[in-house]
């Protein structure tokens, strides 16, 4: 007989997790979403659809191709491929019914028909938080939501990562005052740096520019040293620009802040040669890398936009935010086997065994224990102990009770740890 039976699989750029590391996901989205919370952001939420006249205002290239777009009906429509151009859009939308600064975060699926590579998918998680204003908002903001990523990251107890911040305006000045028409090339380059490698960007960069410019930009973006040593050479650079002054001296103020509100100077380095979007960010620009990771890229990045929602508005919405690219920081700690010892804070903390005829006693004891805020759960299936305890072990649940008639007439429960293997008995009478 011909087997008709399909085989079950997913397209490849997707991800599924079996339940115990759903179980690891959902608590680092807990734990960052209260890192969040407590610091005054709102949660929000918009559609995975939207209007593709809306979604791709200001898209081109690269991005507009990625994006899933189809017709339904007269509709042209589109599959989010981030979560700021819908956050832009509801900026806009709702502006009269915000309240400014508006301080956000969401978690959300975003999709991109990207070329299928490790740790890159076309279906991802990310995880938003921005600050936007009503015309202004002070640079110290900019610190605000970089030590959001720091904390984020903490809760998770992840401290291998080193956030790499620039400013856009330090860099666009210095080509300025060197008079380089061919800006966008020479950016891009310089965002290739660390994967092409010094010697390939020199010859690159000379090609570009000529050699005399290439060696004085070299030089700036190669600066080392610690944070205000870097700071200190940037503001030894001879130009007479108001646009690199402005730059210096936000990066600096970014520097201050970021000390005030506990981020430790060895969590970030001032890096130039971190571009980002370059018909986007205006300022402040973030990435983030695991150290002696750092082939699997950036974690989290974002930055400052002057004007988020311009082609939705004429209101001046100026803000800045950052991206953890989840679904990626996920299969990355998951390849480095930082989850292997993970602790998941809210799990099943008991597993409840009827022995013989004690069903009723089990479900009373376990009505008490979920009403004490106990995580519990209780097995319902007729089989025999070792495979009972077996369940147990394989659900890494520390505590199993065991019931048998003995402990429903004395009004007792048998608590084993499945550690040590210790038991003892807790009277109810």
């Amino acid at each position: 007989m011909k087997n008709n039976k399909i085989q079950p699989s997913i397209l490849p750029g997707f991800m599924e997790l079996l339940p115990r590391e759903q179980q690891i996901f959902k608590d680092i989205i807990r734990k960052i979403t209260n890192v969040y919370e407590k610091n005054g952001f709102l949660e929000m939420d918009t559609p995975i659809i939207e209007k593709s006249e809306v979604l791709l205002a200001k898209s081109a290239g690269e991005t507009e191709k990625q994006v899933y777009r189809f017709n339904r009906g007269s509709n042209d429509l589109s599959l989010r491929f981030d979560l700021t151009v819908p956050f832009a859009r509801f900026s806009a939308q709702y502006f009269n019914e915000l309240i400014f600064p508006f301080k956000r975060y969401q978690i959300g699926k975003v999709y991109r028909g990207e070329r299928n590579q490790r740790g890159r998918y076309r279906e991802f998680y990310q995880f938003d938080v921005d600050i936007i204003g009503n015309n202004k908002l002070s640079i110290n903001n900019d610190a605000l939501v970089i030590s959001m990523a720091s904390r984020a990251f903490k809760a998770i107890g992840l401290k291998d990562y080193k956030l790499q911040i620039s400013n856009r305006k330090i860099l666009s000045s210095v080509l300025k005052e060197l008079e380089i028409t061919n800006t966008t090339e020479v950016l891009i380059l310089i965002d290739k740096y660390d994967k092409i490698g010094a010697a390939e960007f020199e010859s690159s960069l000379i090609e570009l520019i000529g050699k005399e410019k290439a060696d004085y930009i070299n030089k700036i973006i190669n600066i080392n040293g610690s944070n205000e040593e870097i700071l200190a050479e940037l503001k030894k650079l001879d130009m007479n620009s108001e646009e690199l002054k402005k730059g210096i001296e936000e990066i600096d103020t970014v520097r201050k802040m970021l000390k005030l509100l506990g981020v430790d100077d060895n969590e970030y380095t001032i890096n130039l040669k971190i571009i980002r979007g370059l018909d986007y960010y205006t300022g402040t620009v973030i990435e983030t890398f695991l150290i002696g990771n750092e082939n699997y890229g950036s974690i989290c990045s974002g930055g400052r936009y002057d004007n988020l929602a311009e082609n939705y508005t004429d209101n001046i919405l100026p803000g800045v935010g950052i991206s953890i690219g989840l679904t990626r920081l996920f299969f990355v700690l998951k390849e480095i086997g930082f989850l292997d010892n993970y602790k998941v804070e809210k799990s099943i903390e008991y597993l409840i065994i009827p022995i013989g005829d004690t069903l009723e006693y089990c479900v009373e004891i376990y009505k008490m224990l979920l009403a004490k805020g106990k995580y519990t759960e209780i097995y319902l299936e007729e089989d025999k102990l070792k495979k009972k305890l077996n369940y147990a072990n394989k659900l890494a649940i520390p505590n199993v009770i065991l019931i048998g008639e003995n402990e429903v007439l004395k009004r007792e429960i048998k608590i084993k740890d499945m550690a040590s293997g210790e038991e003892k008995v807790i009277n109810l009478l």
